[in-house]
């Protein structure tokens, strides 16, 4: 599954696009950022912002470390206070993670996964080495309910077992995250997850379809 196209409202889209430009040296044009094959379309909010919003990067796994110090050089990383800023997981992950403040108080993350290596040659880290948009959350009151309605409009499956407050849905090029409302995100767990606004377009899946959250604002949609 791949995300293609996201729409996100901001309180300042000029500030959002300079974010995105300047901290992760993506390609802008107007109030649109490339991500590799991904796209975020940037609206200015009405009404408040949504903040709280959790998006995840790929990036190359073998070049993981590389990541970690070419992010650093530009944002302070979110800490946990017994595990650090680099956070593994085995098991169904097979991940690589680091965080970091985006702009309207949203959650970011670089995540390198283990199973999509590939050669990355020897030039120097850059923000062309993120190549897509990986992970969007979306809060719900009843995360069963988003993945059932996943897979029966979308034929997608989660990536590992779910549990009644955090599913991943997809796979390792596009997972939506279905979390409680209640959960604050890891890892300095200051934030309550928002979507409001958010508009997702995928690509991949067995059947094209809509599903959408009104209470919680979210759409998405598959050709």
């Amino acid at each position: 599954m791949r995300i293609n196209k996201l729409t996100l409202p901001a309180s300042d889209v000029s500030k959002s696009v300079a974010f995105f430009r300047d901290v992760l040296k993506l390609p802008t044009a107007g109030n649109s950022i490339q991500v590799g094959w991904s796209e975020i379309r940037l609206v200015s909010a009405v009404g408040d912002a949504p903040h709280g919003v959790h998006l995840a990067f790929n990036v190359p796994y073998d070049r993981f470390d590389a990541a970690i110090e070419w992010l650093k050089e530009r944002t302070p990383l979110q800490r946990e206070p017994d595990s650090g800023e680099c956070f593994v997981l085995e098991g169904h992950w097979q991940s690589k993670s680091i965080y970091f403040d985006g702009p309207d108080s949203s959650v970011l993350e670089l995540i390198g996964r283990r199973r999509l290596i590939r050669p990355t040659g020897k030039r120097p880290f850059s923000g062309a080495d993120l190549s897509c948009l990986s992970e969007v959350g979306l809060p719900t009151e009843d995360v069963g309910s988003v993945v059932a309605e996943a897979a029966r409009t979308f034929g997608v499956a989660t990536l590992g077992p779910a549990s009644p407050g955090f599913a991943a849905i997809g796979n390792d090029e596009g997972v939506l995250i279905a979390v409680d409302t209640k959960r604050l995100w890891f890892p300095e767990k200051r934030q309550l997850p928002s979507a409001k606004g958010l508009e997702i377009w995928l690509g991949g899946v067995c059947a094209p379809g809509a599903m959408s959250d009104l209470a919680n604002g979210w759409k998405i949609h598959a050709a």
